[in-house]
């Protein structure tokens, strides 16, 4: 168990900081800075007391990422409760399913959300309120609530601080780490949701690594005035963990973006952010790198010039110049993670000395499990394990060469699945380790490097394992594919691929003519293959395969008995 604890961390940052600006609305302009969030969550808790909510007890969150949705994630866990974030990307009946299996009490979302539920649905639920200004939007057994919030909030906040709210009000209970403050729903790409019981000491894991991690100049990243610039889902561990609750720790300023936005809007917004660091999926340095980079590359007078030594590097280096600038200039690092990264970009990427890192992560720590600071990355892995607050082996007779499953334990690793003793017996030992359902292998020096799922390595008959992400990542690169997914259908490897449509109409290219390139396709990819990894036959896909809000493709939803292959 950490010495460190996150609620008294926040009620350290909030009074350091408590003129600085902390949380804004890009959209709305709007802001607040330490103090009006301290003070924001102080009228919270008074609600909470009211509405007599105990340590323990649920409060559901859902909604697009604002100042109120991160108001009311900190309020909740700094009283004692516990918080139940829900992805905004989840349907009606998920949202109902998680509200009601999670037993919460009180409701908190985005207007429309409301719109998609029935009171009669979630009957445990005593009062729902708003994300907009935290009117009661529904109270079940009375109004008490909706008098209290519409006055008695407001007299109860001033007769407790007569003279105003200052840092010396900003006091929060003594909280044990080992209490569990978050339960966190996973959508995961099996199809069946579970409820990852996160404890205090789990999240303080993960932010105390943040704020103390530092780039090759001693700098911290999460130091004090990081400016961040947040997109991803916060309700997701990976989001929730490095755009939110470090940088609250530590004097950060987060501009939150509600979601992932156009590539229009994202360059206008780290324009006018400036963010210093930035956490994203892969999938946004990928197009940026497929759709910006490699047509300049491949084209024109660049791609002379890219032949003749010296010039190459002037052209990485002019190149680097102006991808940082359209992030804002002032970039100290990049943090992919979510899902893998492709080999081709990553490899641009490093060769242009761009300060990117790729973490491996999932929600069952909080997330993190492997980082390593740009200057310290190696090609093709995840960073190593962030010793001193867990442990990580490989499940293999040679770690370092032959794959196994990743397994880990520590202090960022869950206490189990809510009401879920048989699919947490599943995964978790009674010593602790955590099996991943990752394979892959270490280095001496804990560098971890992913090969794929378990669940999604073919076994042939021959005895070799196939880890199809691998395969998939080869396929990516080629001429027209957008995405592609292996599957196995009577022991023979088929593809799945998403042509880019888009790319296909602005060259002039007829769709009937994509099957002749995929054709071409096969017949390279089998060449960059084993024997035991050829792919028999490209089926095109016509539209983009389903994904969680990770951006993990939904695996389970491409059934092969039912498709023509």
């Amino acid at each position: 168990m950490l010495t460190s604890n996150l609620v008294k961390m926040y009620e350290s940052s909030f009074r350091d900081n408590c003129d600085m600006p902390a949380l804004t609305d890009y959209f709305k302009k709007e802001t607040f800075s330490y103090r009006d969030m301290a003070a924001a969550i102080a009228k919270l808790h008074q609600l909470f007391n009211n509405a007599g909510i105990n340590p323990g007890d649920k409060v559901a969150l859902i909604g697009r990422n604002n100042p109120r949705w991160c108001i009311t994630y900190i309020a909740t866990i700094t009283y004692g409760a516990c918080l139940v974030p829900i992805l905004q990307d989840f349907t009606a009946n998920d949202i109902i399913h998680i509200i009601n299996h999670s037993e919460s009490r009180l409701l908190f979302l985005g207007d429309t959300y409301w719109d998609v539920i029935e009171e009669d649905q979630i009957p445990k639920i005593e009062a729902v309120f708003s994300l907009t200004d935290f009117h009661v939007i529904f109270e079940r057994d009375s109004e008490k609530l909706t008098a209290y919030m519409g006055g008695g909030i407001h007299e109860e906040f001033k007769a407790k601080h007569p003279s105003g709210f200052g840092k010396a009000d900003i006091i929060y209970p003594e909280i044990e780490n080992e209490r569990v403050v978050v339960l966190n729903y996973t959508s995961g790409t099996t199809g069946h949701s579970k409820g990852v019981m996160l404890t205090l000491n789990n999240l303080t894991g993960n932010v105390d690594f943040a704020i103390n991690a530092v780039n090759k100049n001693g700098d911290h990243y999460f130091g004090k005035g990081v400016r961040i610039l947040s997109f991803l889902p916060l309700a997701h561990a990976y989001g929730c963990a490095f755009d939110f609750l470090s940088p609250l720790a530590s004097g950060g300023h987060i501009t939150l973006l509600g979601r992932i936005p156009s590539p229009k809007i994202l360059v206008e917004a780290m324009q006018s952010v400036r963010p210093t660091v930035v956490c994203c999926v892969p999938l946004i340095l990928e197009k940026v790198y497929r759709k910006q980079v490699l047509p300049v590359l491949e084209k024109g007078p660049i791609s002379i010039a890219m032949k003749i030594p010296l010039l190459d590097t002037a052209i990485y280096s002019l190149i680097r110049s102006k991808l940082m600038n359209s992030f804002g200039g002032e970039v100290m690092i990049f943090i992919v993670g979510g899902a893998p990264m492709n080999q081709e970009t990553e490899s641009f990427l490093m060769k242009i000395n761009f300060p990117i890192t790729i973490g491996y992560g999932m929600t069952e720590c909080a997330p993190l499990i492997s980082f390593s600071p740009e200057y310290q990355f190696k090609a093709g892995s995840c960073g190593r394990y962030i010793n001193g607050y867990i442990e990580a082996k490989i499940d293999s007779p040679d770690p370092q060469h032959i794959a196994g499953e990743i397994m880990v334990r520590g202090e960022n690793v869950m206490v189990g699945y809510y009401k879920n003793k048989k699919d947490t017996d599943a995964v978790l030992q009674p010593d602790g380790w955590l099996h991943t359902g990752d394979m892959g292998t270490m280095d001496e020096d804990g560098t971890i490097y992913i090969r794929g799922r378990s669940k999604t390595m073919i076994l042939t008959s021959n005895g070799q394992n196939i880890y199809p992400e691998e395969i998939e990542d080869k396929l990516n690169n080629m001429y027209m594919v957008l995405e592609s997914l292996i599957i196995e259908c009577n022991g023979k490897l088929h593809a799945l691929v998403v042509p880019d449509y888009e790319q296909a109409e602005k060259e002039g290219i007829d769709k009937s003519e994509l099957h002749g390139i995929m054709k071409e396709n096969l017949v390279q990819l089998n060449k960059l293959l084993a024997s035991y990894e050829q792919v028999s036959n490209i089926t095109l896909y016509p539209t983009e395969f389903e994904k969680t809000p990770k951006r993990s493709i939904k695996r389970y939803l491409y059934d092969v008995s039912k498709m023509n292959l």
